[in-house]
C-alpha cells in the first residue's frame, strides 16, 4: 500500500499531464496502483481484519442484562457471565454496548408564563470564603431566577439549612417585588426529598400562597435556566475576584447582578431587567404580614450561660440562668429573650465551632460568681433561747409535776 504523501504527488502529477506510464515508472510503482489512485476520492487506509475477540462470545448475554437492567455495573455483569479476562478491557466493551440499551428520554423545549415560576438552587462557588476566626470555608449561594424574564437574584448564606434556606428565599423574593406562583427545587435536602416537604417548608410556601415543585430525578430541563446562570457566575463573575469575608462576596455578587440583568439574553432576545416589570404584574403580591422565619428554640439556660446555634455558641446575660429564655436568629444576628426583653445580641457567626461573648456578660458572671462564693451574715439580735415553759403551757401540762 502507498503511503498518502504517494497518493497525493501521484494525483498532482496526473493533473498536470504526466502520463500514468511515466508516473508509474519515476515512483517505481505498477501501472495499477497509479490507476487505483488516480480513480480514488480518499487517500489510502490500512484496515484490519475483523476478527472475532475473546468478548464475542459473551456479546448476548451481556445485551440480554443491559437489556433488563441498564444501569447495572460492568463488574455485577461480568460475574453473572463468568468472565475471567481483563475486568477493563470488559467495562471497554459494557462501555460501547450500553447507551444501546438505556431507555429514551426526549427532551422538551419548555416555554415559561410570566409570573408563573422561579428556578431555586444552590451554587457553591469554587473559591474558599475567609470567616471572623481567620479559617476559609466553600459556602453556598443561593440563587433564584424568575423563569420567564432570566431575572437573577442570588446571596451567600452561612448554611445550606432549613432555617438559612428559607430566610435567602424570603430575601430574594423580596428583591424581586412579588411572589412567583411556582418555586421550582430539585431534590435539596434542606427544602425536602422524595416527595416529601422539610419541615417549616410547607408553611413558608402557605404563607406566600406559591407552591414548592420537587422536580423527580433525571429531569435537568425543567431547572436548566438557573443551572446556566450558576455556571455564567462561575465563569463571568469570579475570575479575577478576591474576598475579605461572606458580607464582601455578597457586596460584590450585588454589583454584578445589577449589569448581569442588564444585558441581553439571547434567548429571548431581552433584558431581564426590560421584563421583570412584566413579570412581577403576573406573580402574587408579597404577604402583608412579616414572615416568622429563621432559627426559634426556647430553652432553659443554663450554668454555663452560653446558648448553641449552628455550632457556634453565644453568651446570655447570666442573671437568667435556670429560666426558660427565646433564641431566635436570622441571617445577620443572634438574639435571646426573656420575657420578651433582649438580654443578649451577636451579630451571627459564619464560622463552625465559634465561641462569642459579649464582656458585659463575663463581668456580670464574675459578680454573681463571688456574691454566691460569700458566706450569708447571721443576723444579729436574734436570741434563739427559748423557755421550757413554752411548750408546758402548749402542751396543755403546767403544773403537772
Amino acid at each position: 500500500m502507498i503511503s498518502v504523501e504517494d497518493w497525493a504527488l501521484i494525483r498532482r502529477l496526473v493533473a498536470d499531464g504526466v502520463p500514468q506510464r511515466q508516473v508509474a515508472r519515476d515512483l517505481g510503482i505498477s501501472r495499477t496502483t497509479v490507476a487505483a489512485a488516480v480513480a480514488s476520492a480518499r487517500p489510502p487506509q490500512y484496515r484490519r481484519r475483523s476478527q472475532p475477540t475473546s468478548f464475542a462470545p459473551f456479546e448476548a448475554r451481556v445485551r440480554a442484562l443491559l437489556a433488563e437492567h441498564p444501569d447495572m455495573p460492568a463488574t455485577v455483569i461480568a460475574e453473572r457471565v463468568g468472565w475471567v479476562g481483563s475486568i477493563t478491557w470488559f467495562r471497554e466493551h459494557v462501555r460501547r454496548l450500553r447507551p444501546e440499551h438505556r431507555p429514551v428520554d426526549p427532551a422538551d423545549r419548555l416555554t415559561w408564563a410570566a409570573g408563573d415560576a422561579a428556578q431555586c438552587d444552590l451554587w457553591f462557588p469554587p473559591r474558599r470564603i475567609p470567616l471572623e476566626d481567620g479559617t476559609t470555608s466553600l459556602l453556598p449561594v443561593l440563587v433564584i431566577v424568575a423563569a420567564h424574564s432570566r431575572f437573577i437574584t442570588a446571596r451567600m448564606i452561612p448554611t445550606r439549612r432549613t432555617e438559612d434556606l428559607l430566610l435567602g428565599s424570603w430575601e430574594l423574593i423580596r428583591q424581586l417585588g412579588a411572589v412567583p406562583r411556582r418555586l421550582i427545587w430539585d431534590n435539596e435536602p434542606g427544602i425536602g426529598q422524595r416527595g416529601r416537604l422539610a419541615q417549616g417548608v410547607a408553611a413558608f410556601a402557605g404563607t406566600l400562597a406559591t407552591r414548592v415543585v420537587q422536580l423527580r430525578p433525571y429531569d435537568p430541563e425543567s431547572k436548566g435556566i438557573v443551572e446556566r446562570r450558576n455556571g455564567w457566575m462561575e465563569t463571568s463573575f469570579m475570575p479575577g475576584r478576591t474576598f475579605t469575608s461572606p458580607t464582601d462576596f455578597n457586596t460584590q455578587l450585588q454589583d454584578w447582578l445589577r449589569t448581569a440583568n442588564a444585558r441581553v439574553v439571547r434567548t429571548i432576545k431581552a433584558a431581564p431587567v426590560d421584563l421583570i416589570e412584566h413579570d412581577r404584574s403576573r406573580m402574587l403580591p408579597l404577604p402583608p404580614i412579616p414572615l416568622q422565619l429563621g432559627w426559634r428554640e426556647r430553652i432553659r439556660l443554663g450554668r454555663d450561660y452560653y446558648v448553641r446555634l449552628a455550632a457556634n455558641d453565644y453568651s446570655v446575660d447570666p442573671t437568667a440562668i435556670g429560666r426558660l429564655v427565646d433564641v431566635t436568629a436570622d441571617l445577620e444576628r443572634v438574639r435571646v429573650r426573656l420575657d420578651g426583653r433582649v438580654i443578649a445580641d451577636h451579630a451571627r457567626a459564619w464560622a463552625r465551632g465559634a465561641t462569642i461573648t459579649d464582656p458585659a456578660h463575663v463581668e456580670t458572671a464574675k459578680l454573681l460568681r463571688h456574691q454566691f462564693q460569700e458566706p450569708r451574715p447571721v443576723p444579729q439580735g436574734d436570741d434563739l433561747t427559748r423557755d421550757l415553759g413554752d411548750y408546758d403551757r402548749a402542751f396543755g401540762i403546767e403544773g403537772v409535776a
